[in-house]
């Protein structure tokens, strides 16, 4: 019985609060590596390489009940300013989610740009500054919907009325984002850098989220400040450490990690790397993450193991992520393998 109503409590919360107070549940994962436009879009391009593919599926709660199923996939594409040394990256994230028994799904397809101003004449030093916007639409199977005012005494009753009286099933709006950063390469190795930027998502704050027609409710705008160093170890390794500061209404989250990295071969121009480290939702998940590198495809697995509350009901258990990258230079005219200074971290 204690379970029922939990179960039944987490996708009210799920509905409500994908209906009502949409300010705090946007979309994340805990690879926030492996997902720099959902971060900020002018972490576009900041990277080794000409394109990157990225794709990340997570699945989070389902020892608790059918609660969130999440997939992202983004591209960068990286093209050198003609007689200049900035760059311009083209690309876009498409996301996916499904939450609840109520098959509540939110589809997000966001192209970008991000423009890359040189700011040295001697090493790689740029400031980036991007813009993402694009079509997002919600929906919900309200034939799964089950309330309290289908209880009729003694048993659930799925004859009766649900309650709700929203009135269509899905909609959609246009969501914006807006970035900057600033990466740099520190001291005289070109594998030394860091990164810092902030994003705001959500500038437009469109009115329309909500299943109600006329439900007041807007989308919070969200700041997202992210930071980010890479330094060598020895010739044969390095570690990276980043962080996110998240703010959206009256929601924080803080999220960062450490990931130690091996090269296995060729120290100037390694084909295999495997990384290892973990990362740490504040008061929420500790993330072991274990990534695999044979260029110019990698695999990176982590799973998050619940600190929260909700502990006791999960037994620890959380979320866990796949991911998927193919990251290269083409061999074509003007590719950023033939300049000596280009945006990556």
């Amino acid at each position: 019985m204690k379970k029922f109503i939990l179960i039944s409590l987490l996708n009210s919360l799920l509905l409500a609060g994908n209906i009502g107070f949409v300010e705090a549940q946007d979309i994340h994962f805990s690879q926030i590596f492996e997902t720099p436009l959902l971060r900020n879009p002018a972490l576009a391009g900041l990277f080794s390489g000409d394109i990157r593919v990225q794709t990340v599926y997570r699945s989070q709660w389902n020892s608790v009940t059918n609660a969130y199923s999440t997939s992202s996939a983004n591209v960068e594409y990286k093209l050198p300013v003609i007689k200049s040394t900035d760059y311009v990256t083209i690309g876009g994230q498409v996301l996916y989610d499904k939450a609840g028994t109520v098959d509540l799904t939110s589809t997000h397809i966001l192209p970008a740009i991000n423009y890359h101003k040189s700011l040295s004449a001697a090493r790689s030093m740029y400031l980036s500054m991007a813009v993402m916007g694009g079509y997002v639409q919600r929906s919900i199977d309200r034939s799964k919907i089950t309330t309290n005012s289908q209880f009729n005494g003694n048993a659930y009753d799925p004859n009766m009325a649900t309650g709700e009286t929203f009135s269509k099933s899905s909609y959609s709006y246009f969501d914006g984002t807006a970035g900057l950063s600033f990466n740099t390469q520190l001291g005289e190795n070109t594998d030394n850098n860091m990164f810092v930027g902030i994003a705001y998502h959500h500038f437009n704050k469109s009115k329309k989220v909500s299943f109600y027609s006329d439900y007041k409710m807007e989308l919070m705008p969200k700041w997202v400040a992210s930071g980010g160093l890479r330094m060598s170890t020895t010739d044969y390794s390095f570690i990276t450490i980043e962080a996110d500061y998240t703010t959206q209404g009256l929601n924080r989250e803080i999220m960062g990690g450490v990931m130690y990295s091996q090269k296995l071969d060729d120290p100037d121009n390694p084909k295999y790397i495997i990384h290892g480290g973990a990362y740490m939702r504040l008061n929420d998940a500790i993330i072991p993450v274990l990534k695999v590198e044979s260029k110019p495809i990698a695999v990176a697995v982590s799973y998050d193991v619940n600190i929260s509350g909700l502990k006791k009901v999960s037994t620890g258990r959380g979320g866990f992520e796949i991911s998927l990258i193919f990251q290269k230079f083409l061999e074509k005219y003007n590719s950023s393998s033939d300049a000596t200074r280009c945006p990556k971290f």
